[in-house]
């Protein structure tokens, strides 16, 4: 009925006592702890208040979240631009989401209008996304290389004025 484990027996070993092995869900046994380093946790966003007012460029290699004023350049990682922002000056990121106000140039290899987006400004990107409602005014340029000023497009200019209301 009960048995005796050999950990309890006199002489013996913890050593000698069978351990199980853990294992993922593969069946394959994890990593030691001194192999594996914790994966980096992504700073959060740097965020402009709706109270502030920067005049003035800022850069960044992480992710910029505006709700407030920027007079000046922005160049970021991702760049959202909330319902109340509102940005005069070129726009440079990675991934740029427009719910708020924009006036001058935007770069970004992907770029999005949200339905709340006005834009007067030439766009340049590799994919763009425009959702209904968006308000735009300037040309669209698709580019392989958005991001520097200097690369010629894969595809002329288009001129545009947009406002879907739908």
């Amino acid at each position: 009925m009960f048995s005796k484990s050999k950990v309890n027996e006199p002489g013996a070993t913890p050593a000698e006592a069978p351990k199980p092995e853990a294992k993922d869900a593969a069946g394959a046994a994890p990593a030691t702890a001194a192999k594996s380093a914790p994966p980096k946790a992504k700073p959060p966003a740097s965020v402009i208040s709706a109270d502030l007012h920067i005049t003035g460029n800022v850069k960044t290699t992480g992710d910029i979240q505006v709700e407030g004023t920027v007079e000046g350049d922005i160049r970021a990682h991702l760049l959202t631009v909330g319902d109340t922002a509102t940005i005069k000056g070129e726009v440079t990121a990675d991934d740029v989401v427009v719910n708020g106000r924009i006036v001058g140039r935007v770069r970004g290899l992907k770029v999005r209008l949200t339905s709340t987006a006005r834009v007067e400004g030439d766009i340049i990107h590799k994919t763009i996304a425009i959702e209904s409602g968006a308000h735009f005014e300037g040309s669209v340029q698709r580019q392989d290389d958005p991001l520097n000023a200097g690369a010629k497009g894969a595809a002329p200019a288009a001129t545009a004025k947009v406002s879907s209301n739908g």
